[in-house]
C-alpha cells in the first residue's frame, strides 16, 4: 500500500529523516509513535504531497486514495452536513457528470459506480459520523462558521472518516474529543477496514485500535509488531538491564500498591482502587521506563490543612442568565484525587472555574479554607502568555520578589535549562508551553491542582512523567481529561456532570464506558421513534393552528412526500443501472435533480416560515 524508501528530509539545517525506509502492507492498522518534534506531522505531509522530500521516494499502489484531516476549515455558511458530504469528491463529481453525460456506457458506468460506493445513503452515513463526534442532529444543518475552533476541527475530522479513502492518516485525532466522543471513535477505527496511520499520544486509542507501531527514532523508521505497550515494553526490556529491571519494577509496583492499601477498604473508593490494581501490571516496566526518558515534573509540596478544604452548600453557576449547574453539594478533602465524567458542554470546565474562584456562584456557598491556595491550569492559558517574554521573566513576574536562584530552580523542575528559561515563549514548543503552565501553577505549593485537559500537547513520554508527579503531590487533585490511562493512575474518585449537576459515580472507567455505548444506543433509538412520530402526526383538529402554522404544516407534510418519493426513486435508479438501460438512467438521473431541487427549496421556504413564527 505505501512504500518509502530512503526517505531523507531537512528544515532549518535540521535532519528529521535520514535515509529512513518503510513498507505498510494493505489493510494495515499502524500506529506512528515518537518524542514531540521528531518530526510524525512532518511524515504525514510528505506522503501527502504537502511538501517535497529532499531525497528518497514516497509511493503508493496505484489506484489508491489517501487522506487527511484538512486544516483549512470553511468560515462561511455552509451547513456541517455538507461539508462532510463534500469530503467524497468522486460522489459529488459522478453526480454532476451524470447531469450532462449522454454516452450510454458512461452513464452505465456511473450508476454502477455510485451504486458501489452507497452514494445515495451518503448523507445518512454523514449525519451517523458527526453524531458519534457529538454534534446533535439539529446542529448538522448549522452554518460552519457558529462553531469554535475545536468542534470545527471534529467537523475536519468527520469529513476525513466519511471519506473512508484506502489510506487514512489522523493526526492526533482525539485532541479535541470529550471522553464520550473518543469511546466512538475507538470503536469506528477498530472497525474501519482501509489502511489506517495514526499518530496519537494517547496510548489507549493506540492499544484498541492498531496492531502495528512505527517508532521515529533517530531519523529512521523503526517497525514493531503488536500493541502499543507491547512496543513499550520491548524498548524497555531493552533498555535495562535485568537486575535495574527488577529494580524498577519493585518500586513501581510498591508505589501503586501503596494506593490500593490506603483506599482499597473504602467504600467510595474501591472500585477506583481495583482499577488500580489492574494497571500495575502494565505500569511496572513501561511507565517507569517511559518518565525516565524526560526531566520529570516536579510539584512543590504544601503544608497541611485539615479537611475539607472546600465545601459547596446548594450552589448555582452559570454565565450571565445562564445556570449551566444547580443545586451542588459537594465537599473536597485534603487527599481527594476527584477525576469528572460528562460530555463536553455538560459543565466539568463551569465546575473547574467554580472551585478555582474564576467564577462566582449565582446562588449558594462556596466556602474555603481561610489559608487555602489553589492552583489552576486550562489549555487555553497558552493563549494568555506574553510570547515575547521568556519563561524565567514570565516567572518572575508571578514570583515577584523571589531571588533569581530560586524562579530558575522552579523552572529546572519542569525541565527549564537555562537556555530553555530564556528562550521566547512564541518559540516555544506546544509541550513546553504546557510545562510553563504547569510550574505557573504550582510555584507557591497549592493544596488543590485544578486540571482541565492537562496532556493535550504532552508527549508519550511527558505525560507518564507528569502522572508520576501527580501521585508524589501531596495535595488533592481535580481532573478534567479524556486520556482514560491518566484517570485510572491518578483519581481515587469518579465525578460525573451531567442534567445540569455534579454527583459522585460509584463504578469505575470500564463501567461508564458501557454506560455512554449505551445510551448512545438509546439516543438513536429515541430519535428514529420520535421521527417516525414526527411524520405520522396529523396537525391537531381540536387545536386552532395560525395561517402561518398551517402553511409550516403542509410544508412538513409535503417535505415527507416528497422524500418518499425521493428514496423510491433512489432505489429504482439502483435497480435500472444494474441492468444497463442507458436512456431510462438518463431520464430517472433528470426526474432525480428536479426531485431534489424541489425538495431543497420546500426546506428553505419552511426554514424562513419557522424562522418568523
Amino acid at each position: 500500500m505505501l512504500f518509502i524508501n530512503d526517505l531523507t528530509y531537512r528544515i532549518a539545517g535540521r535532519t528529521l529523516l535520514e535515509k529512513a525506509s518503510l513498507t505498510i502492507g494493505a489493510k494495515a492498522r499502524v500506529g506512528l509513535v515518537g518524542p514531540n518534534g521528531t518530526g510524525k506531522s512532518t511524515l504525514f505531509k510528505l506522503i501527502a504531497g504537502q511538501i517535497s522530500a529532499d531525497g528518497g521516494d514516497i509511493s503508493m499502489i496505484k489506484g489508491s486514495s489517501m487522506g487527511m484531516v484538512r486544516q483549512d476549515m470553511p468560515d462561511d455558511d455552509t451547513p456541517l452536513i455538507d461539508i462532510v458530504l463534500a469530503a467524497d469528491t468522486e460522489r459529488d463529481a459522478l453526480f454532476k457528470e451524470a447531469e450532462t453525460c449522454e454516452d450510454p456506457d458512461r452513464i452505465g458506468y456511473i450508476y454502477t459506480r455510485l451504486d458501489e460506493i452507497d452514494a445515495y445513503g451518503a448523507p445518512s452515513r454523514a449525519a451517523q459520523i458527526l453524531n458519534g463526534l457529538g454534534f446533535e442532529d439539529k446542529f448538522q444543518s448549522q452554518p460552519i462558521s457558529s462553531f469554535s475552533g475545536g468542534w470545527r476541527a471534529r467537523v475536519a475530522l468527520a469529513a476525513a472518516l466519511f471519506r473512508k479513502p484506502n489510506l487514512l492518516l489522523l493526526d492526533e485525532p482525539t485532541n479535541h474529543l470529550d471522553f464520550e466522543a473518543m469511546i466512538w471513535l475507538e470503536n469506528f477505527l477498530q472497525r474501519y477496514s482501509e489502511t489506517l496511520i495514526v499518530i496519537s499520544h494517547d496510548r489507549e486509542i493506540l492499544n484498541k485500535t492498531v496492531d502495528t507501531i512505527v517508532h521515529l527514532e533517530n531519523q529512521k523508521l523503526v517497525l514493531y509488531t503488536g500493541t502499543y505497550d507491547e512496543f513499550e515494553r520491548r524498548r524497555a526490556e531493552r533498555m535495562l538491564g535485568q537486575a535495574a529491571l527488577r529494580d524498577k519494577q519493585l518500586a513501581q509496583k510498591a508505589h501503586m500498591q501503596a494506593f490500593v492499601d490506603r483506599f482499597g477498604a473504602t467504600a467510595s473508593k474501591a472500585r477506583q482502587a481495583q482499577s488500580r490494581l489492574k494497571a500495575i501490571q502494565k505500569m511496572d516496566i513501561v511507565d517507569a521506563v517511559m518518565a525516565d526518558r524526560v526531566t520529570r515534573f516536579e510539584f512543590p509540596e504544601p503544608e497541611e490543612l485539615k479537611s475539607p478544604l472546600i465545601t459547596i452548600d446548594s450552589v448555582s453557576a452559570g454565565y450571565g442568565d445562564k445556570v449551566v449547574l444547580k443545586n451542588l453539594n459537594l465537599r473536597i478533602d485534603a487527599d481527594d484525587r476527584i477525576a469528572l465524567l460528562g460530555a463536553n458542554g455538560n459543565g466539568k470546565s463551569t465546575l473547574v472555574k467554580l472551585i478555582s474562584g474564576r467564577l462566582a456562584a449565582m446562588k449558594g456557598d462556596v466556602h474555603k479554607s481561610g489559608k487555602l491556595r489553589v492552583g489552576y491550569f486550562a489549555q487555553f492559558q497558552t493563549d494568555e502568555l506574553n510570547v515575547k517574554e521568556t519563561p524565567f521573566e514570565v516567572m518572575r513576574a508571578a514570583m515577584k520578589t523571589v531571588p533569581e536562584h530560586r524562579i530558575r530552580a522552579s523552572l529546572g523542575a519542569f525541565g527549564f535549562d537555562k537556555h530553555k528559561a530564556d528562550t521566547k515563549v512564541g518559540e516555544l514548543s506546544g509541550g513546553e508551553k504546557a510545562r510553563l503552565l504547569f510550574c505557573l501553577m504550582s510555584f507557591d505549593a497549592p493544596h488543590i491542582m485544578l486540571l482541565d485537559e492537562p496532556t493535550n500537547h504532552l508527549d508519550m513520554d511527558a505525560r507518564e512523567a507528569l502522572m508520576q508527579a501527580l501521585n508524589n503531590y501531596k495535595g488533592a487533585v481535580i481532573l478534567v481529561s479524556h486520556d482514560p490511562h491518566l484517570v485510572e493512575c491518578v483519581a481515587d474518585r469518579l465525578w460525573l456532570v451531567a442534567d445540569g449537576g455534579c454527583k459522585p459515580y460509584e463504578d469505575d472507567l470500564d463501567a461508564y464506558r458501557t454506560l455512554v455505548v449505551q445510551q448512545r444506543k438509546k439516543e438513536r433509538e429515541a430519535a428514529k421513534q420520535d421521527a417516525r412520530k414526527e411524520s405520522a402526526a396529523a396537525p391537531s383538529e381540536n387545536k386552532k393552528l395560525s395561517k402561518s402554522e398551517k402553511q409550516a404544516a403542509k410544508l412538513e407534510q409535503k417535505i415527507g412526500d416528497l422524500a418518499a418519493r425521493k428514496d423510491a426513486m433512489e432505489n429504482e435508479i439502483a435497480n435500472v443501472s444494474s441492468n444497463g438501460d442507458a436512456k431510462q438512467l438518463k431520464d430517472l438521473t433528470i426526474s432525480y435533480q428536479q426531485l431534489q431541487e424541489q425538495l431543497t427549496v420546500t426546506e428553505t421556504e419552511l426554514e424562513k416560515l419557522i424562522a418568523n413564527l
